[in-house]
């Protein structure tokens, strides 16, 4: 389900404050600084930290 524009605009990383974008193949939110990737569970963005993944090519 794509997330509508208006939240994508008011919603920032909670870890680096970054800009989020919706990762619509993986169905994940997006940091776009540090790379974390947040869930959507039941349509719902999970945005914790502790519930983000960061991709192995990412990490440094």
């Amino acid at each position: 389900m794509p997330i509508k524009k208006e939240l994508l605009e008011i919603l920032a990383c909670p870890a680096c404050h970054g800009e989020i974008v919706h990762d619509e193949e993986r169905d994940t939110l997006d940091c776009l600084k540090c790379h974390r990737r947040y869930p959507i569970k039941d349509d719902i963005p999970v945005m914790l930290i502790d519930e983000a993944t960061i991709p192995e090519e990412k990490k440094k």
